[in-house]
């Protein structure tokens, strides 16, 4: 069996894209996946399953979402090994005690060289950011919550789907990822 974490985009926010973390732990389920546990209540589902292929896990559970819970989101996947990888390397995590001030952006795909190699912050802007593959790891001085480097912003730049997670949630879902292997 393998271990999975699926995040979904923009759910339980602002009263758009509702899902019940009870509802989303039954689709999991019905979708014949085991040890399912969701965190907090913006999408976040740990699971084992015996597939292999992430992109085909998150097309069918996007497809799930909306054909049982009428909600079309993007779900991106994974693994668990590559969750407690991100969460074993934020590049800022040394120079920054206050950890509430470090986020990771997943990206749906790795964005194109000539688009990423032109990513950087807003002008004036005091946040740091650094691109590895699929993850854009953030580092908020001020707080991320007046800050224009938002995951609208990082898709517009990159092109690609964007969701992020603050440091807390990502260390939280690799410590669910351990618990599995």
């Amino acid at each position: 069996m393998h271990t999975y974490i699926a995040l979904l985009r923009a759910v339980n926010l602002a009263g758009r894209g509702r899902v019940a973390m009870a509802d989303l732990r039954d689709l999991v389920t019905a979708a014949g996946h085991g040890d399912v546990a969701t965190y907090l209540q913006s999408g976040n589902v740990v699971f084992t399953s015996d597939r292999t292929d992430p992109e085909a896990l998150s097309a069918d559970l996007r497809q799930r979402l909306a054909g049982e819970l009428g909600v079309d989101t993007q779900v991106l996947v994974r693994t668990g090994t590559e969750i407690t990888g991100i969460a074993a390397h934020h590049p800022f995590r040394e120079a920054q005690p206050d950890h509430a001030k470090l986020h990771v952006a997943f990206l749906a795909a790795e964005p194109d060289p000539g688009r990423a190699a032109q990513l950087t912050v807003p002008d004036g802007a005091p946040e740091e950011l650094h691109l590895a593959g699929r993850e854009v790891y953030l580092h908020y001085p001020a707080g991320a919550g007046r800050s224009r480097l938002t995951a609208a912003y990082l898709e517009k730049w990159l092109g690609v789907g964007v969701t992020a997670r603050n440091w807390k949630t990502v260390t939280a879902l690799a410590g669910l990822a351990r618990q599995r292997a």
